[in-house]
């Protein structure tokens, strides 16, 4: 179970990992953690590239990390965006989320530029992908 403190510590994570974004096309950077079930914490932040299809999404980062550093098993994730509104992660990140976890908790929280939450959402990775694409094991 993921608690309240997790979320908070989560935010946390992805709020600094946010400040590393390296997007100087779209000037949208995006910071995001995950937690797994041995309790690290994993970050990882969004990373432009001219061609647009080699960009590495902040979600993607994150779990390459994770999976860098040995686990894979992530129980929650929590990603920072700035604007009036949460970002979602794309259908992609979506994807590389469910190939590790059925289902987990997803914190989204938009900031203002001077840092501050404008809106948070909390949502379940089964609600942003219900039909997840899995192989047979």
């Amino acid at each position: 179970m993921t608690k309240t403190s997790d979320l908070g510590l989560l935010v946390r994570a992805a709020r600094a990992a946010r400040v590393r974004a390296y997007a100087p096309y779209s000037k949208y950077r995006v910071g995001a953690a995950v937690l797994t079930a041995d309790r690290r914490i994993f970050t990882g932040c969004n990373v432009e590239n001219a061609t647009y299809g080699a960009t590495l999404c902040a979600e993607r980062s994150a779990i390459a990390a994770m999976i860098a550093a040995g686990e894979n098993r992530p129980i929650a994730c929590a990603i920072v965006t700035e604007g009036p509104v949460p970002g979602a992660p794309c259908g992609i990140c979506r994807q590389v989320l469910a190939e590790f976890a059925r289902d987990m908790p997803i914190l989204l929280v938009a900031e203002d530029d001077r840092g501050l939450v404008t809106k948070r959402r909390r949502l379940r990775l089964q609600e942003l992908l219900p039909h997840a694409f899995r192989m047979a094991r």
